[in-house]
């Protein structure tokens, strides 16, 4: 049997971890960006996109809020102390042809409103991976 370098190893036991820490960052960064006293988005916008969410899921797709995906890399020859990170590797997107606008008929400026608060939520949720990662290889090295 081949044994495995220390750094794929970790990667490995990390990724295992990744669906957990993802469903908890989706739902502490909604809450930090969608709710509360300063959202980022107004009531009628995150209507809407909770709407296109609806749409999706009744068609059998993952919806708004289950598309964005994350991965664990390895740091590399950068100057990081830390040996992985995270990084979004798809953000949900809504173009003029794409399933998410729709027959909506929604505006260019309301658009861009709505792919800018999902890229900040989904970039959000891969820094709150990020921390769990961090703490996890704080675990393994204690």
């Amino acid at each position: 049997m081949v044994e495995l370098p220390a750094e794929q190893h970790l990667v490995i036991r990390a990724r295992s971890h990744l669906e957990q820490w993802t469903n908890n960052a989706r739902t502490k960064a909604y809450e930090e960006l969608f709710e509360g006293d300063a959202p980022i988005l107004t009531a009628d916008e995150l209507h809407r996109l909770d709407a296109f969410d609806s749409q999706l899921e009744r068609h059998g797709g993952d919806g708004v809020w289950g598309t964005d995906q994350y991965g664990i890399h390895t740091a590399g020859a950068t100057s990081s102390d830390r040996p992985l990170g995270v990084v979004c590797v798809y953000h949900p997107h809504i173009t003029e042809d794409s399933v998410l606008r729709g027959g909506d008929g929604i505006d260019d400026e309301t658009e861009e409103r709505l792919n800018a608060a999902l890229w900040r939520y989904s970039e959000r949720v891969a820094t709150l991976i990020e921390e769990e990662l961090d703490e996890f290889l704080r675990q393994t090295e204690g």
